[in-house]
């Protein structure tokens, strides 16, 4: 019975942290399941969900209180038996006096009581066990990108970031292959392509979000497995393509990880990214919360404030992952200007679709399939009418 509790109380937690997870998503995705009338799907995915918990529970339930009458059943079995057997001993065969045989009957019932009740508690014991085990899962998991004893601690930026035969896989098959390239101090590098050519891995591995199968990143010379995580991430700022805000204040989330921010250095970075104008319309302007994920804000301005946010890093190095992917196009001019002000001086990785956002980098590097097909200059890029020169036909560039 006991093994059974265990093996149905572990169902039951999992079941319940997949409803959990369920119950999450619909109300993230409400306004999707409205406009595509999904609502009686995903009330029928919840029903069934609770009902086969409930059954279940109910389960475990009919066994546990099933226990509590089995065992007195046996209990009272087992006194029977000796009752017959003792008293045999006692009437007919004799080795027994009365006395002993009541003595032992005795005991029998006071050890009968704790037996129960260990019974009792060996079903709790397996129900703890199941939820233990589920927590123990996470708890006990091991960080796969955690620091070397002897990790070095880097303050600055000095010479380049270098690939070195990159090769990477999320699951089987490589998203790299074979990468080399080298970003060096004060370089703009451009990355473009197709989706899924592997841009915006690159960018997960550079700041160690996820750490190669093959090759080597290096940073100044030094692998950047033998880099502190955090030091690494400071010398970085990233504009990611999804602009994710936390349920604080807009000032709060420009200036994130930051103690006692001034507030001109936030409103003059806001003017970078072209925020200061929408936020100044608010009733609270800076202090006005954004809401859960940013949803108070439209998906533009969402990406205005992340940018403000990075620029408020004052990191050596940037990286932009479709940094003015939401904007419209008068936003993401006004944007760009303050982009290039802000790269000026420093090193930048630029991953983008538009390539009118990046004709004046030092480097673009056409990417396909994980490997590097072209790269170059702009011009340089256009007078070898391959890849790139399609890209911008099909964006109907104008080019100078």
């Amino acid at each position: 019975m006991t093994r059974s509790i265990k093996s149905q109380s572990g169902d039951i937690f999992s079941l319940e942290g997949h409803l959990l997870s369920d119950i999450e998503e619909t109300l993230g995705g409400i306004k999707v399941i409205k406009n595509f009338t999904s609502e009686s799907f995903f009330i029928r995915r919840y029903f069934t969900s609770t009902e086969f918990i409930n059954n279940l529970n109910n389960k475990i339930g009919v066994r546990m209180s099933l226990a509590g009458p089995v065992s007195e059943f046996l209990g009272i079995f087992v006194i029977s038996i000796l009752l017959v057997y003792g008293g045999s001993l006692v009437l007919i065969e004799g080795p027994m006096s009365g006395s002993a045989f009541i003595a032992y009957i005795g005991l029998a019932y006071q050890i009968l009581t704790p037996a129960k009740a260990i019974t009792k508690a060996n079903q709790a014991l397996m129900g703890g066990n199941a939820a233990y085990e589920r927590v123990s899962f996470i708890l006990d998991a091991t960080n796969p990108l955690k620091d070397n004893l002897n990790a070095i601690t880097i303050t600055e930026f000095k010479n380049e970031i270098r690939f070195t035969n990159v090769s990477f896989k999320y699951d089987s098959e490589y998203v790299l292959k074979d990468f080399n390239l080298t970003v060096a101090k004060g370089k703009r590098v451009a990355l473009v392509g197709e989706s899924v050519s592997g841009k915006s891995t690159l960018a997960n591995l550079v700041t160690r979000l996820y750490d190669v199968n093959e090759g080597s990143i290096t940073f100044d010379g030094i692998n950047i497995k033998d880099v502190t995580t955090d030091s690494l991430r400071k010398q970085m700022g990233i504009v990611a393509q999804d602009s994710i805000l936390f349920n604080d204040s807009i000032a709060n989330n420009i200036s994130l990880s930051i103690d006692n921010p001034n507030m001109d250095a936030i409103i003059s970075v806001a003017k970078v990214a072209n925020a200061h104008n929408f936020i100044s319309e608010f009733p609270e302007q800076y202090n006005s919360p954004v809401g859960d994920g940013g949803g108070m804000l439209s998906g533009g301005q969402r990406q205005r404030v992340a940018i403000a946010r990075a620029v408020m890093k004052n990191p050596p190095i940037m990286i932009l992952d479709e940094a003015t992917s939401a904007l419209d196009t008068e936003s993401e001019k006004l944007v760009q200007v303050g982009l290039e002000n802000m790269m000026e001086h420093r090193t930048s990785i630029v991953i983008a679709h538009r390539l009118a956002t990046i004709q004046n980098a030092d480097l673009i590097v056409v990417m396909s399939k994980g490997r590097i097909v072209e790269q170059g200059t702009h011009e340089e890029l256009l007078n070898r009418n391959g890849i790139y020169t399609n890209l911008v036909s099909l964006q109907s560039l104008e080019v100078n």
